[in-house]
């Protein structure tokens, strides 16, 4: 009780009296409800139903409440307004309707492009076709109130961290690992500030994949396809993951029992026995890539592909926020050219994460679902290593796929990733390098920590 007192209190300030600019108390909230978090899901468990309780009614404190850390929520609103008139929203950006004065093309059209920005306003929209769905549900219920639109989005939110304790717990037991550690996730502040409070979609993408995993280890690898594929529909950030199915499907996921692969047996026998399966990983691929086909469909036109590319281009080539690699290559850069490198750099990147997904896909082993999930991590988390932008909210990703693994650095990084707000100000936008520095510091070094420890080390597991 007084965990739950003391948390729903500081999200209750965290939600209605907190300012993007005043990181001091920021991190003060942030830093006591990971305080308690880790508090209690280490000390003072309760049964299961209980703690997801809790977790939905974190949620709840949220739901009236206009974030506050983020203004991606207005652009939502556009589009969805625009949907919902037959309009396209990928042909067209908020600011050439600014600019041309027709201003009644969607209720509250300077209130919501004020809001955006102008950054946002003047870039074609990069949300996939899932996400442009919930968009237009939210226009649809509230057409003429940004906070009824808020709250639609939020509840969208809650229902999928819903999905996912649901799967997750599922998911967990039939890898034979604790149903507790979802609250890794579930309960973590971090999820329920970005997610719930700042109205971020990756917790939709997330419970597609977590529920095309599970349909997976039960075989019903059609049903998995279709459901990855909404995944990617709603971020496109789960095609990094397709690689990875590869040798699961050529064993275990074809139907092989995984003895047949012990190195013992002739290679040409474990070779027969993986190009049976073949078909199937191909099948699955096919369907995943026509279902993403399908849900973008309505919205082909001559001028989408273009735009849509665009869009995407912007994140590898213009935008930096929070990165480590790449900005130890800038600094090098500076220092050998004298300008910032990104325009070359950033769209050469993704070549290496690719290389590395490859590597991962055939070379590490993946014949089991928590071997491959654990691939899965490895390559989400090199990717957002070399990105150029990284923004708090991406950590969802990998913090999730770590609770089916025995790795933990992502919990450290969802604690240290609020580092990153220090760079709003009142002043304007700047940076704290060092703490990024510390931020990444801390991440790696938990990582490696936990690639080297010893099985009966001390972790944070549960």
């Amino acid at each position: 009780m007084l965990f739950a007192t003391f948390s729903c209190v500081f999200y209750v300030i965290f939600a209605y009296n907190l300012k993007r600019a005043d990181f001091p108390q920021l991190l003060a909230l942030y830093g006591g409800l990971f305080f308690l978090f880790v508090l209690y899901l280490k000390k003072w468990r309760a049964g299961f139903s209980a703690v997801a309780g809790l977790a939905i009614l974190f949620r709840l404190v949220f739901i009236p409440a206009i974030p506050n850390l983020s203004q991606d929520f207005y652009r939502f609103i556009w589009d969805g307004r625009l949907l919902v008139q037959g309009l396209n929203p990928y042909l067209t950006t908020p600011l050439s309707y600014i600019d041309a004065g027709n201003f009644s093309i969607v209720a509250q059209a300077q209130e919501l492009y004020a809001g955006m920005g102008m950054l946002n306003g003047k870039h074609f929209t990069n949300y996939p076709p899932v996400n442009q769905l919930l968009f237009s549900i939210a226009a649809l219920v509230s057409s003429k109130s940004i906070v009824g639109s808020v709250m639609v989005f939020r509840i969208s939110t809650i229902l999928a961290d819903v999905g996912i304790i649901y799967f997750g717990k599922k998911l967990l037991e039939r890898l034979g690992m604790k149903p507790y550690h979802i609250f890794w996730y579930a309960l973590n502040p971090f999820i329920i500030i970005e997610m719930t409070g700042n109205l971020h979609f990756e917790s939709v993408m997330l419970f597609f994949v977590v529920w095309s995993l599970y349909l997976l280890a039960q075989g019903k690898w059609v049903l998995s396809a279709i459901v990855l594929a909404l995944s990617v529909s709603t971020k496109l950030i789960p095609l990094l993951l397709l690689p990875l199915f590869l040798q699961y499907f050529l064993t275990e996921g074809g139907g092989i029992r995984k003895s047949h692969f012990r190195s013992s047996y002739p290679w040409g026998y474990r070779f027969r026995e993986s190009v049976k399966n073949l078909p199937r990983l191909i099948y699955f691929y096919l369907i995943v890539i026509l279902t993403v086909f399908l849900t973008f469909l309505p919205f082909l036109t001559g001028q989408f592909a273009e735009n849509f590319g665009a869009s995407i281009a912007l994140w590898f080539k213009n935008f930096e926020f929070n990165a480590s690699v790449y900005y130890i290559i800038r600094w090098i850069g500076y220092e050998l050219v004298g300008w910032n490198i990104i325009w070359d750099v950033g769209p050469k990147l993704p070549i290496f994460v690719v290389i590395f997904l490859i590597l991962l896909a055939f070379f590490r082993k993946n014949v089991t679902m928590s071997q491959m999930i654990t691939s899965m991590l490895f390559g989400i988390s090199f990717y957002f290593l070399l990105s150029t932008t990284v923004h708090p909210w991406y950590v969802a990703t990998p913090l999730l796929l770590c609770v089916f693994t025995r790795y933990r650095f992502p919990l450290v990084w969802s604690f240290t990733i609020m580092l990153s707000y220090s760079a709003y100000t009142d002043g304007g936008f700047q940076e704290n390098l060092w703490l990024v520095a510390t931020e990444y510091a801390l991440v790696i070094g938990y990582f490696f920590w936990e690639l080297f420890r010893k099985p009966n080390d001390v972790a944070l597991s549960i």
